[in-house]
């Protein structure tokens, strides 16, 4: 086994904080505990690296986020997008691993059964392919969802297609098609009751995921 050399007290401290973060791993969730795990490798790779606290600071974050930063450039598209879609019902979050997540519910998205862009999404997708070309380090995913009326003959496809109308959408404004993943889900995560059409409504829908990886 490589044996590690660490140095001084932050060495220490940040070795401690590790073992801290895993061995209370147990109780937690599956992505809390990679954020732990995470957390825990970083700060001892940052210990590695140098005899600094900072350095094992550093090295906590990276860990954590996965290798994703929350830049300026993310802050304001944040912003941004949070006025694009104000009174619209789309959720902007950022989430816990730094992506910039829309979540865009059938009220202006998809209509039942269908993978047609509806007007009111077009502004929000322009908006966000707005810049794109000067962030090079960007990833895009997009995710389909459906509610769960229908089959899953029916519903996985829909999901797909739903994703990749908004990607050819973003391709049409300019955004490279290489950096956007797109992926279905069906009716396999639902964010409300089926049983409701209210329900239903936010089931179909498409969430956007926008993160930038460290340089």
């Amino acid at each position: 086994m490589t044996n590690l050399k660490f140095r001084g007290r932050p060495a220490l401290a940040a070795l401690s904080a590790a073992l801290i973060l895993l061995t209370g791993c147990a109780n937690m969730s599956d992505a809390q505990r990679s954020s732990a795990i995470g957390a825990g490798v970083g700060a001892l790779a940052g210990a590695a690296i140098g005899d600094s606290s900072k350095s094992a600071v550093i090295g906590a974050g990276v860990g954590a986020l996965g290798g994703y930063i929350w830049s300026t450039q993310m802050a304001q598209k944040k912003a941004a997008m949070e006025q694009a879609t104000a009174g619209t019902g789309v959720d902007v979050t950022q989430t816990a691993d730094n992506q910039l997540k829309l979540n865009i519910p059938s009220d202006i998205s998809f209509d039942v059964n269908s993978a047609v862009i509806k007007p009111n999404l077009r502004p929000i997708l322009d908006q966000f392919a707005q810049g794109l070309a000067n962030q090079p380090n960007t990833e895009i995913r997009i995710v389909g969802h459906t509610d769960s009326t229908g089959s899953d003959a029916i519903n996985n496809p829909l999901s797909v297609n739903r994703a990749s109308s908004a990607r050819n959408y973003l391709i049409s404004r300019g955004v490279n098609g290489q950096r956007i993943q797109i992926d279905g889900r069906g009716s396999y995560e639902p964010v409300a009751d089926n049983y409701t059409e209210a329900g239903r409504a936010k089931n179909r829908r498409i969430e956007m995921f926008l993160a930038e990886r460290a340089r």
